[in-house]
């Protein structure tokens, strides 16, 4: 008998899933492996939102693998380790993982695939499983990676697409592989009330739902904060429980402009794993220095403060830092304002909100999140790097009845309409009669007066 390791990362899925495909096709037995990674816990990435999320993904999946005749293994520790010890167990000759981009992700396959060469053991590393397409497939002429959006999206736009696989009908694991309890969510503590839940199935009743009726108004309600019209489907792409692949495929079936805007989207997703990739030092470092200064967090500590609680004082980012905190999830719109809040109105390191970001968002992607905060602070790939958010135009445009507001900053609830953006207006008595709201933590004159300055602008 033949049998292959099937090491599950952030592909937590049945559909379109290559590495077990290719461990089926050439094996009469596969174990299907997921192991808790100890290193993630000490590099502080393990988040009791995601790990809350992360328990739903591999229940799902490991119902999903009974209801075809096997079970998911799971284990705890070094992953090298714990990987060689089931390829022992098992008699495996390979084992199959999907590729992914960061610099941790790169040493960990290095140090397998010599630990299982010196078993007499293949690694077999699958592209396109997280990403549509791989990193360094599309390249300009003078470069390792593109390093604007635009010119590679229209290369990414061109490429040719692999076809969708089915999930397998029956997976056959072998006798005497040992695995710890699948996790639950109950054993975690600290996880935001509104966290929605994870799995495969969850995440395919969600997509069919959205493509069925919210896709052909996403070009025009994306941005509309109280609408609430954009996918949700970021937790299912960072678990990997659903296929980017597959999204796009059914995207482009689907047709129309709000299908179009959905799968450009999804380019930028691998825009950014590509700029990574290529830069891994992106994680932690500016992508294109401006030699700021920023304010020391002991200089503006309780401004952070103020940003994390949502008591700025500018009822739109106070609302989107809430609803991080109760769903563990934010509205793309209400990411960009309230970043751009922090970096540029606040000037503080785009590094404090990004940690943040990463302590709460079940979709803490490293990719996604360390370089969308350097778009915003003007750091990294975004060519109109001195861009400034306005709190008050974004609220206006965005949320232009209050309603996102009010549903957030139940103080201010009281208030009709579009004043409820700029409560610091009202006066006298109608101001006490919503004094538990602050006022403004800094004037956005002064704001952007000191970044401007700091930026050798004024």
């Amino acid at each position: 008998m033949t049998v292959s390791v099937v090491l599950f990362t952030a592909d937590l899925r049945l559909h379109d899933q290559p590495a077990l495909r290719a461990a089926l096709d050439g094996s009469s037995a596969v174990v299907p492996l997921f192991v808790r990674d100890r290193a993630v816990q000490a590099a502080g990435f393990a988040a009791p939102n995601r790990l809350a999320f992360l328990a739903d993904c591999l229940r799902d999946l490991d119902a999903g693998l009974r209801e075809r005749g096997g079970r998911l293994v799971v284990r705890h520790g070094d992953v090298v380790q714990e990987v060689c010890s089931v390829v022992t167990e098992a008699a495996a000759d390979e084992v199959h993982m999907a590729a992914d981009v960061s610099a941790y992700a790169h040493g960990r396959e290095d140090r397998l695939r010599s630990a299982l060469r010196a078993q007499g053991c293949r690694l077999h590393v699958h592209d396109t499983v997280t990403t549509v397409i791989a990193p360094g497939i599309v390249t300009p002429a003078s470069s390792d990676h593109f390093a604007i959006f635009t010119p590679y999206f229209r290369r990414w736009s061109e490429q040719r697409l692999r076809d969708v696989l089915p999930a397998p009908r029956r997976v056959r694991v072998p006798d005497g592989v040992g695995s710890l309890p699948v996790p639950t969510r109950p054993d975690l503590s600290g996880v935001s009330p509104g966290l929605p839940t994870g799995g495969e199935t969850q995440a395919r009743e969600r997509l069919a739902a959205w493509l069925r009726e919210d896709v052909a108004a996403y070009a025009d309600r994306h941005d509309d904060l109280p609408g609430d019209a954009t996918s949700r489907l970021s937790p299912h792409l960072h678990f990997g429980t659903l296929s980017p692949v597959e999204l796009v495929h059914r995207a482009r079936r689907a047709g129309g402009p709000g299908a179009e805007a959905f799968v450009r989207q999804l380019a930028w997703r691998d825009f950014h794993r590509q700029v990574l990739a290529a830069r891994p030092e992106a994680a932690a470092g500016d992508y294109r220095t401006r030699h700021d200064r920023w304010r020391t967090e002991a200089e503006a500590h309780d401004d952070i403060a103020a940003w994390k609680e949502g008591r700025t004082g500018y009822p739109v980012v106070d609302a989107a830092m809430r609803q991080l905190r109760h769903e563990g999830w934010m509205h793309n719109r209400g990411r960009l304002l309230t970043a751009s809040f922090l970096a540029k109105t606040l000037y503080v390191d785009w590094r404090v909100g990004a940690r943040h970001f990463l302590d709460l968002l079940v979709d803490g992607d490293l990719a996604n999140n360390q370089l969308n905060w350097q778009w915003v602070a003007g750091t990294g790939t975004d060519t109109r790097p001195h861009r400034v958010l306005n709190p008050i135009a974004q609220a206006k445009r965005y949320d232009p009845d209050g309603t996102y507001v009010r549903r957030w900053v139940p103080e201010l609830a009281g208030l009709d309409g579009p004043a409820v953006h700029q409560p610091w207006k009202l006066r006298g008595a109608e101001r006490a009669l919503y004094d538990a709201y602050p006022d403004p933590v800094v004037d956005l004159a002064e704001g952007l007066a000191r970044f401007r300055r700091a930026r050798g602008r004024d």
